[in-house]
């Protein structure tokens, strides 16, 4: 048997126990948040080793600014634990009932999934939260996280485990492949016999990688090639705002803005006070043809390639075009969108109804940044990753999605005939 058959085995048994773990979930979440905190520093040293041995690597600001953790995140973590510890359980739920003309109730319940596997990068705060939700929703969880992080996710994940084995919960609730090569990654698509669902969450490469290798079933979280479409209609300060922020908050994460996309009524006077506010953080604008003549030319403008429309970049980097209505702009987000987060801004109702009506992704948003398709934000406490995809779970996917359900049948002595 080799090691993570015996994780594999060793989860299985966990997930048993936490299916019937009841209140007890809540006192290991809430230990593990206490823990979190208890141990920042420790944290925080871990995570040092990991940054300067990416900085070393060659690793991109932007890239390490999701591996970063610092005083604030993990705290952040930690308040993640405990607003679902205050959830609702979502197990047991009763999601629908009848009874049948020859007297059987039937009711479906939810239930946990049971031991999820989960494939991410460099994101050592995935770690905590979907541990916690996976938790919470009765589930064993076995992480996979990048090389990149190994030392931030060894630390969390023993505190993880030292709480919740400190409520009488099993240990092995939690575990952590410390091997990084891209064999543990292989094997444990291969799973079959201990995982019930695999959850890949990263880049575009990795995500294809899961879909096409895997044989455990997969629930797909998405990458982000979101648009923010400013309408003729728009308040352009605020639609400077919203880009600026889609796109420079936190610019390698998954749903911040990619492409800007302007009707060309307002494109003149719209682009260059958008470009003023985004060159504070000093952003490269990929811009077609219409759009470099209202921008003019420097070093930050330059012109698009096809290539740029469909690219994630995850960096001070936003593709611009100028469109001539809200229909040229719903035909390039349906060409190019991956799906994820879409927003326009616009004082037009109408125009407002049929963007949200017809683009077809896991959150659209009207004068709104894109950046809020985030599980916290969304009031789950955490995430374990946004769903791109249509079967069981879209966009920010929390403990409801982390459920499956079954059938229960009670009568009294009813036969078929």
């Amino acid at each position: 048997m080799t090691k993570l058959q015996e994780m594999g085995q060793k989860a299985k048994v966990a997930a048993r126990v936490l299916a019937n773990a009841g209140a007890k979930k809540d006192a290991a979440l809430m230990s593990i948040a206490d823990g979190l905190v208890a141990n920042v520093e420790r944290i925080i040293s871990a995570n040092k080793i990991d940054l300067e041995q990416a900085r070393a690597g060659g690793m991109s600001e932007s890239m390490l600014d999701r591996l970063t953790l610092n005083e604030a995140r993990i705290k952040d973590m930690a308040e993640g634990a405990r607003q679902v510890a205050a959830q609702t359980d979502p197990i047991g739920r009763i999601l629908s009932g009848e009874v049948r003309p020859n007297g059987m109730k039937i009711e479906k319940v939810a239930v946990p999934l049971g031991v999820i596997g989960m494939i991410y990068e460099a994101r050592p705060n995935v770690t905590a939260d979907a541990a916690v939700l996976c938790l919470k929703a009765g589930n064993a969880i076995i992480l996979r996280g990048g090389k990149e992080a190994i030392h931030s996710n060894t630390a969390i994940t023993e505190v993880m485990r030292d709480a919740v084995e400190s409520t009488g919960l099993p240990r092995d609730s939690i575990q952590l492949i410390e091997d990084t090569s891209r064999q543990s990654s292989v094997e444990l698509m291969g799973l079959t016999e201990y995982l019930d669902v695999l959850i890949p969450r990263g880049g575009a490469g990795l995500i294809r990688s899961v879909k096409e290798n895997s044989h455990v079933p997969v629930i797909e979280t998405g990458v982000g090639n979101c648009h923010v479409y400013v309408d003729d209609s728009a308040d352009l300060e605020m639609a400077a705002r919203i880009i600026f922020n889609s796109k420079t908050s936190r610019p390698s994460v998954c749903n911040a803005a990619e492409t800007l996309l302007v009707h060309s009524a307002v494109a003149e006077k719209f682009l260059p006070v958008a470009k003023k506010m985004l060159d504070e953080k000093k952003v490269q604008l990929r811009a077609d043809e219409r759009a470099l003549q209202n921008l003019g030319a420097c070093d930050t403008v330059i012109p698009a390639v096809e290539d740029d429309w469909a690219t994630e970049f995850s960096d001070y980097i936003l593709a611009v075009r100028v469109v001539d209505s809200l229909d040229e702009a719903i035909e390039h987000i349906s060409k190019y969108s991956s799906g994820h987060s879409e927003a326009i801004v616009t004082n037009n109702y109408g125009h407002a109804r049929q963007f949200t009506s017809r683009v077809d992704a896991a959150a659209v948003y009207v004068n709104v940044s894109t950046r809020f398709t985030d599980g916290g934000q969304f009031g789950l406490g955490a995430e374990i990753g946004i769903s791109t995809q249509k079967l069981h779970a879209r966009g920010p996917m929390g403990v409801n999605e982390l459920t499956s359900q079954k059938f229960i049948i009670t009568g009294d002595g009813q036969i078929r005939e």
